[in-house]
């Protein structure tokens, strides 16, 4: 009888020891519930999920029959769409696993949560296989073998998000080949054995703005077009910031889309990506910032400091006052983080919110003075190695600028080539760091603008350069510091010239040249006459330009520099060419080249060839000066100078003209006048639209040519050039005599050969017979009274 029975009849205390130790032994225990098995636990699938096709595609390309990795890990910053990109996945691969789906979020990064231990997880993911409890093994390695026995033989997809690390995947991943594990991380999983890695980027503008506009439940009107734009760039096209910003204008239905762009636009952005409750990106980026160690929180903190785009491994060690070796390491864990992207080998760049967020982080954690200090000692970096690099691109040696070891810098300039490259690639942050020195922060605001000065004249951008150099100018003024003036000036009308403002350089010259006599600086001296001779040789005052040229080849010759020597020589060869005086012309730029040659300096005798091909040309030797234009294009090529290069093309264009191969011819040109357009040259725009008319004139006829002519003439008036308007004039009077608008030729060619008369440039015999045909034949045309107009 059982137990239960006899308690029916006497109660437990009526019994004596041993009849009490024989009910004890036969009690039955009742058998346990039954567990329910859970193998099909995906969440919901994403409610208007957008975009990410490729990304999906590879998912799912990861489920086919036959395929090696059992392991696909989708990392990226926080906020981009990690989890909603696996979720789509899984339930398009769900009816491919019939044996079970399951999801587990692991909690790296879960306000108020800890992140999931191993051994945890597998009692969960076990228990829900229906294995009770009390039979799960005490240790992880045992879980882990039981879990991998249940799974064997089976097809199962296991989803495991929010990783914080491959020590806490590791033991949760099943073996066999009918298994697909997809896992979600903000950390790159580096050390995750046998996995492939899809990492996430920020939508594309397109699928950032359908997220938006699905999510608000707005079809946008053509007009709201550039709002939505802009909503989503301010978001940074990330996934989690433009999902709460879709949601919170979703219940604002009386609101337009306009309105709540510029609202966005008018507040702070890390506060208004929230919820109403929290700053629900801010807590993103929080819980991945906080888990880093103190040193990567501060270079983190500092790299927001930063005023350009992106950084490089100097720049970092410069803000953050730590070594190369050091800061390598700590920027390549913040790019496991997902905290900075790596743009290039050894450049990176922050998303833009997280740049805000380390800006906002350095606001309140770090002293102002700090914070000043580590800005300076990243605007010393940026001095020093650009001039280094000034060193090698400077068309003439700089007075009283102290040269400088360019391996002191760091970034390790040997030749022009490197400098040239660093100088490209550092380009927006130069500009950036420019545009945070104001004129009171003497000499800084002084000296970094000279030290970019020859590579703007070369390679651009002309307008902002113009700027820096006036800032520097009036700092230098204000610090009393005239040769700092004179030198700021200098670059600043060498930018004028080149921007067609004749008039504006030459005054801005004269003051520099004044400026150098009160110093009885020569050097200065004789760079400002040879400047403001290349000034009067644009306005075609070709005798002035001489004179001061030749002044300038005498302080030159006084001071033994040869550099300023050959470059004089060149420009004076140029003004002689320009006054028809080809033989003078010719030997200044052959004793011109013999100097660069002399001195190695390879951008000097690209410009002597380049001039003496013009020269050649000019005399019909056409085959000689191809050869001479080709191999200066070689070397503007090699030195990569787009502003020689530039001019190369079109005085080679000109020369395959003659030759009459005019396919190659307009090639030519329509490459010259690209560069030209890039680095905002109207001088060269000018001259090569003036030689694209005449060469549309042999190849396309009148009308075609025309157009160009008129172009040029435009651009000749605005810079003040006489030669060129004279030109362009000369040409569109050719043009209208062929397609019979002789009246309008004739006025056009008497202005062309007035302009050439007055200026006593080249081309007026040419100009002045083609006139005299044309007046003869319209004298001839007036007494014959059968003729017709």
């Amino acid at each position: 009888m059982r137990a239960e029975q006899y308690g029916t009849v006497i109660g437990a205390g009526e019994l004596n020891q041993p009849a009490r130790d024989m009910f004890k032994a036969t009690v039955y225990e009742a058998p346990p519930p039954a567990r329910p098995v859970v193998t099909h636990g995906l969440p919901m699938d994403v409610a208007g999920f957008t975009g990410r096709m490729s990304e999906l595609g590879y998912l799912l390309a990861a489920a086919v029959p036959g395929r090696v990795v059992n392991v696909h890990a989708v990392d990226g910053m926080p906020g981009v769409g990690k989890t909603a990109l696996v979720k789509r996945a899984a339930h398009r691969l769900a009816e491919r696993f019939p044996d079970g789906q399951f999801f587990y979020d692991l909690h790296a990064h879960t306000p108020g949560q800890a992140p999931v231990q191993p051994v945890d997880a597998l009692a969960v993911l076990l228990t829900d296989l229906g294995i009770d409890p009390r039979n799960l093994p005490p240790t992880l390695e045992g879980r882990s073998h039981l879990w991998r026995d249940r799974l064997a033989g089976k097809r199962a997809l296991l989803i495991l998000d929010n990783a914080a690390g491959h020590e806490q995947i590791t033991p949760l991943l099943p073996s066999g080949p009918g298994c697909l594990t997809l896992v979600t991380s903000r950390r790159r999983l580096i050390a995750l054995d046998g996995a492939l890695s899809l990492s996430l980027a920020p939508l594309t503008p397109g699928e950032a703005a359908d997220l938006f506009t699905s999510r608000a439940h707005r079809t946008p009107s053509h007009s709201d077009t550039e709002a939505v734009a802009q909503t989503v760039r301010l978001c940074g096209y990330l996934p989690l910031a433009i999902v709460l910003l879709a949601g919170r204008l979703r219940h604002k239905p009386h609101w337009t889309i306009a309105r709540f762009a510029a609202d966005v636009a008018s507040q702070d952005r890390l506060t208004e990506l929230g919820d109403g409750h929290n700053h629900a990106v801010s807590t993103a980026f929080t819980l991945s910032y906080q888990n880093l160690p103190a040193d990567e929180q501060r270079l983190f903190r500092r790299v927001g400091l930063h005023p350009g785009t992106d950084i490089d491994t100097y720049a970092a060690a410069a803000l953050d006052g730590a070594s190369l070796s050091v800061t390598r390491r700590r920027l390549e864990a913040l790019y496991t983080d997902h905290l900075l992207d790596e743009i290039a080998p050894g450049r990176y760049q922050p998303h833009d919110l997280l740049r805000a967020y380390a800006r906002a982080l350095a606001t309140d954690h770090d002293p102002a003075d700090g914070r000043t200090q580590a800005l300076e000692r990243l605007l010393d970096y940026y001095q020093r190695t650009a001039q280094a690099a000034d060193q090698y691109l400077a068309r003439l040696p700089r007075p009283g600028i102290s040269p400088v070891v360019p391996q002191a810098t760091g970034a390790g300039l040997p030749d022009r080539a490197a400098a040239l490259a660093w100088m490209r690639t550092e380009r927006a942050n130069l500009l950036a760091c420019l545009d945070t020195v104001t004129r009171e922060q003497a000499p800084r605001a002084v000296q970094l603008p000279a030290a970019v000065a020859a590579f703007s004249y070369q390679d651009g951008p002309r307008s902002q350069a113009a700027a820096f150099h006036q800032r520097a100018a009036t700092a230098a003024r204000l610090a009393n510091d005239p040769l700092g003036e004179a030198n700021a000036l200098h670059d600043l009308g060498c930018i004028r010239y080149l921007t067609g403002d004749s008039a504006e350089a030459a005054r801005i010259h004269e003051q520099a040249l004044a400026l150098y006599e009160e110093l009885g600086d020569r050097l200065g001296q004789a760079n400002a006459l040879n400047e403001l001779g290349r000034v009067r040789g644009l306005a075609s005052d070709f005798e002035q330009a001489a004179r001061l040229r030749e002044r300038a080849l005498s302080l030159y010759e006084h001071l033994g520099d040869r550099l300023g020597q050959a470059n004089t020589l060149h420009d004076l060869g140029r003004m002689r060419h320009l006054t028809d005086d080809t033989a003078e012309a010719a030997r200044l730029h052959q004793r011109a080249l013999v100097l660069y040659q002399e001195l190695g300096n390879q951008l000097g005798q690209a410009n002597a060839l380049r001039d003496l091909g013009r020269v050649r040309g000019q005399t019909d030797h056409l085959e000689r000066a191809a050869w001479l234009q080709e191999r200066a294009l070689g070397l503007y090529q090699d030195l990569g100078d787009r502003l020689g290069q530039a001019n190369d093309l079109n005085e080679l264009g000109r020369v395959r003209g003659a030759m009459s191969d005019f396919e190659q011819a307009a090639h030519l040109h329509e490459q010259a006048l690209a560069l030209y357009e890039e680095l905002g040259s109207r001088v060269g725009q000018t001259e090569v639209w003036n030689n694209i008319g005449a060469l549309l004139a042999e190849s396309s006829g009148p009308r075609a040519a025309l157009t160009a002519y008129r172009r040029a003439l435009e651009l000749a008036r605005q810079i003040g050039s006489p030669l060129d308007e004279a030109r362009a004039l000369e040409g569109t009077s050719r043009c209208l005599a062929r397609i019979g608008e002789r009246r309008n030729a004739l006025s056009d060619l008497r202005e062309a050969v007035n302009t050439y008369q007055r200026i006593g440039a080249a081309g007026v015999k040419a100009a002045a017979e083609y006139l005299a045909r044309l007046e003869t034949e319209d004298a001839g045309k007036a007494s014959d009274p059968d003729s017709t107009d």
